[in-house]
């Protein structure tokens, strides 16, 4: 019996720790997601990317340094992962409520707890990996979808 093994899709991008780096990994996901032909909830899986990116620059992103973005699809099991890697030593934590506080910012984990299908923190050294996971698949001519 011949079964046919598909590796997994694989892109990663280095940034440094400056505000452009945002809009740069947005672009280089919504690519590579148009080149894979993954059909996503690519909505929510940018505005998880822009989630995480921001909390990276703002927490784990000592000064002088960097972070990694890692983009996985796994055809064989239909998931899209998303990890940002850090080299600070700040902590992961959820905001408590929507309505905690009238403050501007502390509500993006909230976003990326709600809108993504998995979501954690994993250990590096130095620093931590935050990713989030989304239900997809790659297939030539299927597109980008919004649903």
């Amino acid at each position: 019996m011949n079964e046919t093994t598909q590796l997994p899709y694989f892109r990663e991008v280095f940034h440094r720790r400056e505000r452009r780096s945002v809009p740069l990994v947005r672009q280089f996901v919504r690519e590579a997601l148009v080149d894979w032909a993954c059909d996503v909830r690519a909505d929510d899986v940018l505005l998880c990317v822009s989630e995480l990116v921001t909390n990276a620059l703002l927490h784990g992103v000592p000064p002088g340094r960097g972070f990694r973005l890692h983009l996985y699809l796994e055809p064989a099991d239909g998931t899209l992962r998303i990890e940002v890697h850090d080299s600070g030593d700040g902590e992961v934590c959820l905001a408590d409520s929507w309505a905690a506080s009238d403050e501007e910012g502390g509500r993006g984990l909230l976003l990326v707890a709600a809108l993504a299908d998995k979501w954690g923190v994993g250990e590096r050294d130095p620093g931590k990996v935050v990713w989030c996971e989304f239900e997809a698949s790659a297939g030539v001519g299927r597109g980008v979808s919004t649903r």
